[in-house]
């Protein structure tokens, strides 16, 4: 049959990129917002800044009005905004995408679920909080969503340019072999 004709599954299924994104995105957004409402409250009983690990890491509490490393303050409904952006950009891609890697769904499940844990900030406080510090550089202050969304990013670019199937010659098997499905 010609290869125009051909009608090609869904590489992994649908239902599965849903079944990984949704709990892994809910799941960060539920621990950011647990460990933000525990360091609000750590703040309020005067607990910071500490130690963890003494020069390497500490918490401190810190008031992002901005996105990463302070920039765009007062710009805090534009990041809603993209955060919802890109939510529904995620969504569309995965339900629409005939083959994408595991790690891509991975990936947007994780900046999905960073992005919203801000948004919800953004929204309910008027800043983002954050409280993670490195000790040992000087590095901005950053949070559980802000983690969600750096690794995200990479381990969705990862699956994309490394180990999509989409990626793959023709009659070969995927990008990155049984991983990259």
């Amino acid at each position: 049959m010609p290869e125009s004709n051909r009608s090609v599954a869904p590489q992994p299924r649908i239902a599965w990129r849903f079944a990984v994104m949704v709990p892994l995105a809910v799941a960060f957004v539920v621990i950011d917002q647990i460990s933000k409402i525990e360091v609000r409250a750590a703040q309020s009983a005067g607990a910071f800044p500490i130690e963890v690990i003494r020069g390497v890491i500490g918490l401190e509490y810190v008031e992002n009005r901005g996105a990463a490393f302070g920039l765009g303050d007062g710009f805090g409904w534009v990041f809603v905004l993209l955060a919802f952006v890109m939510v529904v950009a995620s969504m569309a891609y995965l339900s629409r995408a005939t083959l994408v890697s595991r790690f891509e769904v991975v990936g947007l499940g994780m900046v999905c679920g960073g992005a919203v844990g801000n948004a919800i900030d953004r929204v309910t406080q008027g800043f983002v909080t954050d409280f993670l510090t490195f000790r040992f550089f000087d590095f901005p202050s950053f949070n559980v969503a802000d983690i969600g969304i750096t690794v995200g990013v990479v381990v969705a670019l990862i699956g994309f340019a490394v180990l999509s199937p989409a990626n793959a010659a023709p009659g070969e098997e995927g990008g990155g072999g049984a991983d990259g499905r």
